[in-house]
């Protein structure tokens, strides 16, 4: 009779663990919420305005690649994009790694201050 209780006791206690899961679990739950919040998803948007920035390059355009290259748009093939760094001086650079427009304004402006 007393193995019987120990063995009900143990099946009892088992039953009622099933909340320790979801209590455990809950403030993982809370810092995925927070890291997606904090740097997933702005993450995205700025990929997502950068994504768009691209689409929008034409021909004439000053921009400035990963590397610090600043040159203007002369032609875009595709994933290709020929920037002309100086005169009659063009170079290949891949579309995706252009960072941003420039503009030669600003950075006087910043010169001189």
């Amino acid at each position: 009779m007393f193995s019987g209780e120990i063995i009900r006791n143990q099946i009892v206690a088992q039953s009622h663990g099933g909340g320790g899961i979801l209590e455990m679990l809950f403030p993982l739950i809370i810092v995925f919420a927070i890291f997606y919040f904090l740097m997933i998803r702005p993450q995205q948007k700025q990929m997502k305005k950068h994504k768009e920035m691209l689409d929008n390059l034409k021909r004439g355009d000053n921009v400035v690649t990963n590397g610090g290259i600043i040159g203007k748009i002369y032609q875009i093939n595709g994933n290709l994009v020929m920037l002309e760094v100086a005169d009659d001086i063009r170079i290949k650079v891949l579309k995706n790694q252009i960072a941003g427009l420039f503009s030669f304004e600003n950075s006087n402006s910043k010169k001189e201050e």
